[in-house]
């Protein structure tokens, strides 16, 4: 499918840091741009202004339809919700949505390989990545981080983008085909943003669904969802699976193969819990298909280091490992990191994102303990209810003590909340990082 026309008039909704860079990729390429924020800020308006754009801030809905009946698409910011009026608006008027993957694909023909999933997107961008720079292809990531792929298409060096692609970008693009696309897993995540699950799911399914017998779709065989996928899909399909036997890329005993044999054994790896296997496979996969040869993929992942805030081994104190995993925002994401230690101590909770916090359970097999923290702490303790002992924290320095309290020596106290950050911190990563300093400050006492 062809990449779609930009019309002449645009309605950027929302203004943050994508769609500032989207206004700017617009004006510089002569389009009339009009914009509109529901809460703009000091900051979103002198954003604005330098732009030399007017901003209409929290329009009526008859305004915001007169806007949209204005110009000839409208280009949503990343996570505005599928509740809000403007879809409704944009459909009713027969106006186009656009997103910034659309705007790339209009403006820029270089090749993508993209990654989406509701774990592990941007470990395996980072890696694939380094992968491709080790074997001398010139690339860089951008999409759901610091820089927009709209922005990013006006670096001329590039021979390759990486793009971390999220469902709020992917669920609403026209013909946008990454040459190499892989899709990692789905569990239930963000339906404070999607309508329903189902919503959820299609947006990711779009990572496949304009590609051509040239693209290669990448998928995830030990996910079922991702696999019934995976096999309707027109591109290349590439299989990887740490279960599998019949999977292109799989785990041999305790190696890592691909198509044409040894990739690197586990040993080597910096981690080996399952989800690690799993983002080594799907990054070897995905880099070798956009081009790198075996011995750089072997080289990154023999020396690759987990990003920060993601199962990060913090101190041992008296025998028992603290680990933060704040990036867990999601049942599913702090299920696997459960389920990679034999005794855990469990802190979670936060602000839950929508989703049914209940599933936590499944993985108190492994769980000694539980301490439940921020707004959603009585939906943790219902979780565990009859099940494991449950103790509610009222700041994250009496979530650790109450974790050390709880734990025996061979336990992991580990904070993989399965909810946002947003109760009591500006983003996950102060929330790891005050877990890591109060932990820290644990071991040096004397």
């Amino acid at each position: 499918m062809a990449a779609p026309v930009v019309p002449d008039a645009v309605l950027v909704v929302g203004f943050g840091l994508t769609n500032r860079a989207v206004a700017r990729a617009l004006a510089s390429r002569g389009h009339d741009v009009s914009v509109t924020d529901d809460r703009p800020t000091d900051a979103t308006l002198a954003a604005a202004a330098e732009l030399d754009l007017d901003l209409v801030a929290a329009p009526s809905e008859s305004e915001l339809e007169t806007m949209v009946r204005a110009v000839g698409a409208v280009v949503p910011g990343p996570g505005l919700p599928d509740r809000h009026p403007v879809f409704a608006l944009a459909a009713r008027t027969d106006t186009t949505v656009l997103t910034e993957f659309d705007l790339a694909a209009a403006w820029d023909d270089r090749p993508i390989a993209a990654i989406t999933g509701t774990d592990g997107k941007t470990t395996v961008t980072t890696l694939v990545t380094a992968m491709l720079t080790e074997a001398g292809i010139s690339c860089v990531d951008a999409g759901n981080n610091d820089l927009p792929l709209v922005a990013a298409i006006d670096d001329p060096a590039p021979e390759w983008f990486v793009v971390e692609a999220s469902s709020f970008r992917l669920g609403r693009t026209h013909g946008w085909a990454p040459r190499v696309g892989a899709w990692l897993n789905l569990a239930p995540d963000h339906l404070d943003v999607h309508a329903t699950h189902a919503d959820y799911e299609e947006a990711k399914a779009r990572i496949w669904a304009s590609q051509g017998p040239d693209d290669v779709s990448v998928g995830n065989l030990d996910d079922v969802t991702v696999a019934r996928h995976l096999s309707a899909s027109a591109g290349r399909r590439v299989g990887f699976s740490i279960h599998r036997s019949d999977a292109a890329y799989r785990v041999e005993g305790d190696t890592l193969v691909g198509p044409d044999g040894f990739l690197v054994p586990v040993t080597e790896l910096p981690r080996r819990l399952p989800h690690d296997l799993s983002n080594a496979l799907a990054a070897a996969a995905t880099a070798s298909a956009a081009g790198a040869d075996e011995q750089s993929v072997r080289r990154v992942l023999g020396r690759s280091v987990p990003l920060p805030h993601r199962v990060e081994h913090v101190a041992e104190i008296d025998g028992i490992d603290y680990y933060d995993d704040s990036k867990a925002t999601v049942p599913h994401a702090a299920l696997a990191a459960v389920r990679g230690f034999e005794s855990v101590v469990l802190i979670a909770g936060g602000r839950n994102k929508g989703l049914d916090l209940g599933s936590l359970a499944d993985g108190a097999d492994h769980i000694r303990a539980v301490v439940a923290i921020g707004d959603a702490a009585a939906d943790i303790a219902a979780a565990f209810h009859g099940i494991r002992p449950v103790e509610h924290a009222d700041s994250m320095s009496d979530a650790v003590e109450a974790a050390a309290r709880a734990a025996q020596a061979g336990d992991v106290v580990l904070l993989s909340p399965a909810c946002a950050s947003f109760d009591w911190y500006s983003d996950y990563a102060a929330r790891g990082d005050h877990f890591a300093a109060l932990v820290l400050d644990r071991k040096a006492r004397p």
